[in-house]
């Protein structure tokens, strides 16, 4: 079996509740034949253009030749270091085929200034800008983001006196912005298929032109699933998608925060893939499944939260379950391409489940328009409520400050959480260079006593960011930005990279407070490096 599930607890008990019906609806066969009417009247429209991606392995065969030889074709001008500006699934997918792989490749999905520059500089170790191939991934072609990437990395090659041309690969949908600048440009083109949204394209060329260019063996990835195909398919109660969207989904009452554990299985990083297809598809309406990856050691495993379904990603499910049975919890094994997509099949069954259209992002929008003004208007920055230790304290209402101190507003945001509610911590950073702010989302959690999450900005916006705003208006929010001296110019463009990241988290923190209600904290480090200590003591005291 290329997938195993084992479910007990009240996971077993919303599967024997859920499946039967879910097979009776012919849910599985109706997917993989594209049955857009699924998902309700409202949904139709979207379903309708968005099940391309049950295709995805046989669509995607044809590219895998292409890919390979272009990767020829590179390495035999000396062409060797791959780095990939995409966000969203965009990113994501790649990161997670290539990291279980062992395989190099520079991620950039962030507008943090540094880590830009590093990715145009290059580590010293795995060759320069006449070593590196861009691909600029972008489904609707207008990203601002990788946009923006783009634009620098033109500049940086013409600068040497090199031409962009030999350099940057494009995968985007036909007809997009993007598609016809870059066909102009005389840059190497992949279309996308239009009927695969972002987050759903882990097995298109999404997915598979920048791995494939990195050295992944991506006919295996393909194969993997390929052998998974049948299983999800067909109305069984052994269909693996069916059950993982009953045990995530149909809990009554619904258990919305998904404890995501990697316990031991060869597959990195896909947790946080897991979040973004899972979180975007889901988290609308009021209702959605916020995906928490946690560690072996997390509290959340000590205190298990009412709300929260343990989720934990191994080698051998059946095995694993044999040696300690792990009770009320899901256990899930298999291949990276079986993973990939059994968890496409399962979120939009969930989907289904929820009554929610699976395939859309109607929350998403708001962030960037907020951000897009900001550029716009360009106002000056608003004073904080206070500066403790050079770490500058913004707050959405004012009583959360009153205590003049780190600690006190973490104590009165904490107090704001609902019963059902959760922590989002949120890293407008170089994540580089601050890579130990990740290890505050353990100590908060343990602090406030609740599922935490934690995202590097702007990248989460592609994610979790739509839950968020369109899921239940349970979280509280807290933003982290660097102040930093480094910032790049983005080449025709009136505005930094340093006032664009800013501009996304000062634009996103306006339409979580004004729009949703949710309180912010924000919290910018004048010194980065000592500032971070700050802010572990201020937990800690707290």
């Amino acid at each position: 079996m290329t997938f195993d599930i084992r479910v007990t607890g009240r996971a077993k008990a919303a599967v024997d509740r859920v499946l039967p019906t879910l097979i009776a609806d012919l849910v599985a066969s109706g997917i993989t034949a594209g049955d857009a009417a699924l998902w309700g009247p409202a949904a139709e429209a979207d379903a309708a253009q968005r099940l391309g991606w049950v295709q995805a392995v046989s669509v995607s065969r044809p590219l895998v030749p292409e890919i390979l030889a272009l990767r020829e074709q590179l390495m035999a001008r000396g062409i060797t270091r791959v780095v990939l500006a995409g966000m969203g699934g965009s990113s994501l997918a790649p990161e997670v085929i290539a990291q279980t792989a062992g395989v190099p490749l520079v991620i950039l999905d962030s507008t943090a200034p540094g880590q830009v520059l590093a990715a145009i500089d290059g580590d010293g170790e795995t060759g320069g800008l006449a070593e590196t191939v861009l691909v600029v991934s972008s489904k609707s072609g207008s990203t601002v983001e990788t946009d923006a990437a783009r634009r620098a990395f033109e500049a940086a090659w013409r600068d040497l006196g090199m031409d962009p041309a030999e350099h940057i690969v494009v995968v985007t949908d036909p007809g997009s912005p993007l598609d016809e600048s870059a066909r102009a440009a005389g840059y190497r083109v992949f279309p996308a298929d239009p009927t695969v949204g972002g987050r759903y394209s882990a097995l298109t060329a999404f997915g598979l032109v920048p791995t494939g260019l990195a050295g992944v063996d991506i006919s295996e990835l393909l194969d993997e699933a390929e052998a998974t195909l049948l299983e999800v398919a067909i109305d069984s109660p052994d269909n693996p998608a069916l059950v993982l969207a009953a045990a995530i989904a149909g809990s009554d009452p619904l258990r919305d925060k998904l404890g995501l554990v990697s316990d031991g299985t060869h597959i990195v990083g896909l947790p946080d893939w897991i979040e973004q297809l899972v979180a975007e598809s889901t988290g609308k309406d009021g209702t959605g499944i916020l995906p928490v990856a946690l560690l072996p050691v997390s509290p959340e495993l000590d205190s298990r939260p009412e709300d929260l379904q343990i989720l934990r990603l191994v080698d051998e499910a059946r095995e694993f379950h044999l040696v300690e049975p792990h009770e009320d919890e899901i256990l899930v094994s298999g291949s990276l391409g079986a993973q990939l997509l059994v968890w496409e099949y399962a979120t939009a069954i969930a989907g289904r489940l929820l009554g929610i259209n699976p395939f859309d992002q109607p929350d998403v929008e708001s962030a960037k328009v907020a951000a897009r003004a900001l550029l716009d208007a360009r106002p000056a920055p608003t004073e904080p409520s206070f500066t403790e230790h050079g770490v500058e304290v913004r707050v959405s209402d004012p009583a959360l400050a009153a205590s003049g101190t780190i600690a006190g507003v973490l104590e009165a945001l904490w107090d704001r959480i609902p019963p059902d509610g959760y922590v989002s911590l949120q890293a407008y950073v170089d994540r580089r260079e601050l890579s130990q702010l990740a290890g505050l989302r353990e100590m908060v959690a343990a602090d406030s006593g609740r599922p935490t999450t934690f995202g590097w900005g702007p990248r989460f916006l592609h994610s979790t960011g739509q839950y968020h705003k369109g899921g239940p208006a349970t979280g509280v929010f807290v933003q982290i930005l660097d102040a930093g001296e480094v910032d790049l110019e983005i080449p025709g463009r009136p505005f930094t990279f340093g006032q664009l990241i800013r501009a996304q988290a000062t634009g996103d923190a306006a339409v979580l407070s004004e729009t949703h209600g949710r309180p912010v904290v924000t919290l910018t480090l004048t010194e980065p490096q000592p500032d971070v200590l700050t802010l572990f003591e201020a937990v800690l005291e707290d």
